[in-house]
């Protein structure tokens, strides 16, 4: 480490609420180099051998994050891997050429893995073998600690006083061979990653919320991986103008083909054809390839093969008997909307506007934010179907059956409690 980043690095957030102390620079200093410098990409056997030597041999935290190709390739897989442990250094893994991490995953198994924003590379690191035990999440610390802006940029920015440069998030990390810019952003990445941990840890203590830290990386860690959606198709944008049951499933056939026609080609669906295209054949209903291609979205750009493909799609949907065309809306588990309870039930009603208005109070109280003190979700089934009993007993079992932590149950039960007794 230079000497300006050990400085940087020994500047910790000692006041809440996302302020930088007094002691820090007073504009960020720009992070230009890695501190060993680019590491080669290690994208064979052999190498990756040597890297989990490295790390195995390393000691402390593992800084970890991972780089997708959203927008540009079918699903969420990893595309780069980067790590950083002390002693070990800075390696950046290619998962094309080693699509199996899992012997580097064993061989760190025992540490703690920092990751900023952790469940959203978790799922991708868990396809290629590698899953952590014990971690410490950046971001989610950021929020537990009261900062507004959590993102990476802007919390090593107030925290540790260096400015990160963020012009390569949204490439195409699918790309081979891999631009040295692109290299050289993603060995920064996770540079101080393991400095901010340090520094968020010594914050959270010193409010008093190390421990509820660590029950949600220790929930994140140990949460299985999520179900398949149903129904992938209802989230098209622009779903809310589609009314009709037939047009609906003009909407699942094409989405259907799209998906399939995605997957076949590994590129993102909507490089083959735009929600908005989607919707626009949806409302029309065309009959004809020539119609369909008159509608925005498909326009002089397809061949006449593409346009019968969709147009197929679209004879498929309005094939359909009434029997099999979807319902509109999906089942919903649980409480209805918020806005139907006034009529539906107003005494639930009732206890949902208290208890939305004690969360809002203690989350203010305690400076973070209201859906992280206790998911909504969760409040609003309680106060939906309250127990039998309500009691503080009862009430943090409902909390616990619902998944909150034994740190979101002591806080919040108590207001919760009183909010259920205003209407009883």
């Amino acid at each position: 480490m230079t000497d300006a980043q050990e400085t940087a690095a020994e500047t910790t957030l000692r006041t809440t609420g996302g302020a930088p102390p007094d002691d820090l620079p007073s504009a960020p200093v720009p992070l230009l180099e890695p501190r060993e410098g680019i590491p080669p990409v290690t994208a064979d056997p052999d190498a990756l051998a040597e890297v989990i030597t490295a790390f195995a041999e390393g000691h402390g935290p593992v800084a970890v994050d991972a780089e997708r190709a959203s927008g540009y390739r079918y699903g969420q897989r990893a595309y780069l891997v980067q790590l950083r442990r002390a002693g070990a250094g800075t390696a950046l893994i290619d998962p094309v050429g080693c699509p199996d991490l899992s012997g580097l995953g064993d061989a760190i198994a025992d540490a703690e893995w920092v990751l900023h924003a952790a469940t959203q590379d978790l799922p991708c690191l868990r396809d290629i073998g590698m899953l952590p035990g014990r971690l410490f999440d950046t971001e989610l610390a950021g929020r537990l600690a009261g900062f507004a802006r959590v993102g990476l940029g802007a919390m090593v920015e107030n925290i540790l006083g260096y400015a990160l440069e963020k012009g390569h998030s949204a490439v195409d990390w699918s790309t081979r061979p891999l631009p040295d810019p692109w290299l050289h952003y993603a060995a920064l990445d996770v540079e101080l990653l393991v400095d901010l941990r340090d520094a968020l840890e010594e914050e959270l203590t010193r409010q008093g919320k190390l421990n509820w830290a660590h029950q949600e990386f220790a929930a994140i860690a140990a949460a299985p991986p999520a179900p398949p959606r149903k129904d992938p198709w209802r989230r098209t944008s622009g779903m809310h103008k589609v009314r009709r049951r037939r047009q609906m499933a003009v909407v699942r056939e094409l989405w259907t083909a799209r998906d399939k026609i995605a997957q076949r080609r590994d590129v993102s669906p909507g490089k083959v054809l735009g929600d908005a295209a989607i919707v626009e054949a949806a409302l029309a209903l065309p009959t004809t390839a020539r119609a369909l291609g008159a509608l925005g979205g498909f326009g002089h750009r397809m061949g006449r093969r593409q346009l019968e493909q969709w147009q197929a799609a679209v004879d498929r949907a309005r094939a359909l008997p009434e029997s099999e065309l979807p319902q509109p809306g999906q089942p919903v588990a649980g409480p209805p909307p918020p806005r139907a309870w006034a009529d539906k039930d107003p005494v639930a009603a009732a206890r949902l506007s208290a208890a939305r208005t004690a969360v809002t109070g203690l989350a203010e109280q305690l400076n973070l934010p209201q859906e992280n003190l206790i998911a909504p979700d969760t409040v609003r089934r309680l106060c939906w179907e309250p127990p039998a009993e309500v009691t503080a007993e009862s009430v943090a079992a409902v909390l616990h059956g619902y998944g909150a932590r034994p740190w979101q149950i002591e806080q919040t039960t108590p207001i919760l409690l009183t909010a259920l007794g205003t209407t009883a």
